[in-house]
């Protein structure tokens, strides 16, 4: 007898995170995950984006935390597939009570796809996500992903011409050269239907390294820094383009590169409009 069962797409997936479906649906889903590690490996990737609690509730350690929390906890709507008396596999309201403050014990970052509640505090930063989306996928990097020569000036040129059409900008391989860090190669990829460049390098001293640019009217934002998936990223955006630097290199290290970066006629936002 054939016992295999239609796979969900990451709609329905995304659906199942957010608590959308039905119960029936949900059941189906949990089933599936409890069954099938493709798909339990799938719904982890889909419902992973790293949110540092550690920093946002340190305040509220001195402060009474359960009670407070307890308050932002009553706030948060609870799925309908838990009201339908289906738990998701990731956790309840309650249950998240109990992680959230071992979290702040431990220093644990919670995802914040799995609690449902990252718009409120991703709010002075909308575009945290495509990073956590980038860091995600550069932490499976190693100095064997990107081995091999550095491609010829003419190939470096082929590719960033690909990604100048799509992101309206002007690259060479002059432009985005970094002083002793060796060019990879330049990748178009794509996050929340809009363009992505990816320039990979390869540093002598601390391996891969990424330069990343995705088109974004969130307006101008000054270079800032922060720590992902055990990585530097210094970020920072224009009035057309956000762009993130990110590696294993230390963050005085990375900010200086990035602002030699800045610097150059390609990216200023002068030159962008």
């Amino acid at each position: 007898m054939n016992t295999k069962q239609i796979i969900p797409s990451d709609e329905d997936l995304t659906a199942f995170i957010d608590g959308e479906l039905t119960a029936e649906e949900a059941a189906r889903i949990e089933s599936l995950v409890n069954e099938d590690e493709s798909v339990a490996e799938r719904l982890e990737f889909l419902a992973r984006a790293s949110l540092p609690f550690e920093q946002a509730f340190a305040p509220l350690l001195s402060q009474a935390p359960c009670q407070k929390l307890q308050t932002m906890l009553a706030a948060i709507p609870m799925p309908e597939s838990a009201k339908s008396g289906v738990t998701p596999v990731f956790a309840s309201r309650r249950r998240f009570l109990g992680l959230l403050a071992a979290s702040l014990v431990a220093g644990i970052a919670i995802d914040r796809a799995v609690l449902g509640i990252g718009k409120g505090f991703s709010a002075k930063d909308e575009n945290s996500e495509w990073r956590a989306v980038v860091a995600d996928y550069i932490s499976l990097y190693t100095p064997e992903t990107l081995a091999g020569p550095v491609p010829e000036t003419d190939v470096q040129a082929a590719q960033l011409a690909g990604l100048d059409e799509k992101l309206g900008l002007s690259l060479s391989p002059e432009a985005v050269s970094l002083p002793g860090i060796d060019f990879k190669r330049a990748l178009l990829l794509q996050y929340d239907g809009k363009p992505l460049a990816q320039i990979a390098y390869l540093d002598p001293e601390t391996g891969p390294m990424a330069l990343c640019i995705v088109k974004s009217d969130a307006g101008r934002k000054a270079p800032d820094l922060e720590y992902r998936k055990g990585m530097n990223v210094v970020y920072w955006s224009n009035a057309t383009h956000a762009f993130m630097l990110i590696s294993h290199a230390p963050a005085e290290r990375m900010s200086a590169i990035a602002s030699e970066v800045r610097g150059r006629g390609w990216q200023r936002e002068d030159h962008a409009k």
